[in-house]
Formats: C-alpha cells, sequence, structure tokens
C-alpha cells in the first residue's frame, strides 16, 4: 500500500495540470480578498438604510463552489493519467491501486480545502474587522466552524466522486463535464421544476447541502445529519462504479 500510494504521488506531483489547479486555486483565493475588501469599501460609504441590505462579505460562499470543482478535477486526474493502466504492472492489486488512489484524492481535498477556507476565512474576517451584521456573519469563531467543516466536507466529496466518474469513463474532459453539471448545471435546473419538486431536488443538489450540513438555513428540507448522509451517497454511488469499473475492465 505504501508503495502504491508513494507512486501515486509521484505521478500527481509530476503532472504538470496538477500545478495549473493548486494555482487557480490560489488565485481564486486572492480574487474571493478582492471582493471581501471592495463590498467592505462599499458598505463604509454608503447610507445606513444600504447598509442594512448589504450581503455578507465573506469570501469563503463564493470561494467554495470553485474548489469544489477544481478538486473533483484533480480527481479526474488521478483517476484518468494513467488510461492503459499501466501502474498495475508494479502493482498488480487492484484493490490496493483503488485505495491509494483514494487516500491520495481525500487527502489531498481536505489539505486544499482547509487551506483554502482558513485563507478565504481569515482575509474576509480581517477586512470586516468589528463591523455588524449583515456584511459580518459571524459573531466569533464558533460561528464559522460549522460553515468551514461542511465546506470542507463538500470539497472531499467533489474530490471523491471526480475520482469515481474518472475510473468509470476513463476521460478528464469528460469527467470535468459530468461534475460542472453536478454542481452548477443541476442546481441551476432544479428551482425550475414544479413544486414541491423544486424544494425537494435543490435539497440534494451539493451546493445546497454544504449549506444544510452547517445548519445555518432556518426550516432547510434537510437536517446536518440527513445532507451530510446524502453527500455520503454521492460518494458511494461514484466511488462505487468507478471501483466496479476499474475491477472488472481489462487493462
Amino acid at each position: 500500500m505504501k508503495n502504491a500510494l508513494a507512486a501515486e504521488w509521484l505521478k500527481l506531483r509530476t503532472v504538470r495540470s496538477s500545478y495549473g489547479l493548486i494555482i487557480t486555486v490560489g488565485l481564486m483565493v486572492v480574487a474571493g480578498a478582492l471582493l471581501s475588501w471592495l463590498i467592505v469599501q462599499d458598505y463604509d460609504t454608503s447610507s445606513p438604510a444600504e447598509q442594512a441590505t448589504f450581503a455578507s462579505a465573506d469570501s469563503s460562499v463564493v470561494i467554495t463552489p470553485v474548489v469544489q470543482f477544481l478538486v473533483a478535477a484533480l480527481g479526474a486526474l488521478v483517476a484518468t493519467s494513467d488510461p492503459r493502466l499501466t501502474a498495475l504492472t508494479a502493482v498488480p492489486d487492484r484493490k490496493r491501486l483503488l485505495a491509494a488512489k483514494s487516500v491520495l484524492v481525500a487527502t489531498a481535498s481536505v489539505v486544499i480545502g482547509a487551506i483554502a477556507l482558513v485563507l478565504s476565512v481569515g482575509s474576509s474576517w480581517l477586512f470586516m474587522g468589528d463591523r455588524p451584521p449583515p456584511i459580518a456573519p459571524w459573531d466569533g469563531i464558533g460561528d464559522v466552524l460549522p460553515w468551514a467543516g461542511a465546506a470542507v466536507l463538500s470539497i472531499l466529496v467533489t474530490g471523491l466522486t471526480g475520482l469515481g466518474i474518472g475510473l468509470v469513463v476513463r476521460s478528464t474532459a469528460v469527467t470535468i463535464v459530468v461534475v460542472g453539471v453536478l454542481l452548477w448545471g443541476l442546481p441551476a435546473i432544479t428551482p425550475m421544476l414544479p413544486e414541491p419538486w423544486n424544494m425537494d431536488a435543490s435539497a440534494v443538489m451539493v451546493p445546497y447541502l454544504v449549506w444544510e450540513v452547517a445548519g445555518v438555513v432556518n426550516d432547510a428540507p434537510l437536517g446536518p445529519l440527513a445532507a451530510a448522509a446524502v453527500l455520503v451517497i454521492y460518494v458511494l454511488v461514484t466511488l462505487g462504479a468507478g471501483t466496479v469499473t476499474l475491477l472488472r475492465r481489462d487493462a
């Protein structure tokens, strides 16, 4: 297992696309910090009546969906960087190979997600200072942790989902398209469905599940535990399909 994990890590860090994804995450964090600063500057020059209608200056809300997508793309790279499965020559045990890929993607997803959340929340907090709600959505660190934890969990889920889909289709481009539909396409369509289907369908979309897991939405269709269970189902379905495909398909 150790050798298989080392081999997967070597492949990931020698693929140029991996560094491109990391740089993109960094640029998004910087862009989010700039957005927070601009919102605060606009808030300070607005009238009290206008200030009362401002949205939060928390850039992590904007950053999280992008990081979800980028980490899913990273999972796709891990799954598809060896389309002919030449790694089976060194690691004939497919279950061990899958375990190594899964551990690598899970670790990378959590690390990238945690760092991105810490930087985006930290920079937003720095710019917001002691300004009151609604510009500042938190009273203390205790208010941040549920949202940050839910966001990191969702990033972990999308990373493993990207890995599972990539193992099924063996195409980075197709995997990225499918992930884009799951993260952005379907959530944009579900609110247009007739009631009550629109609420039921939206409640199980990844972007909304983050808020439900955090428990920060009043009268949410799903509670935190139910929403977390749905996120787990995303992983079980996609990674399960990828596992079956890897074990049964010829190299």
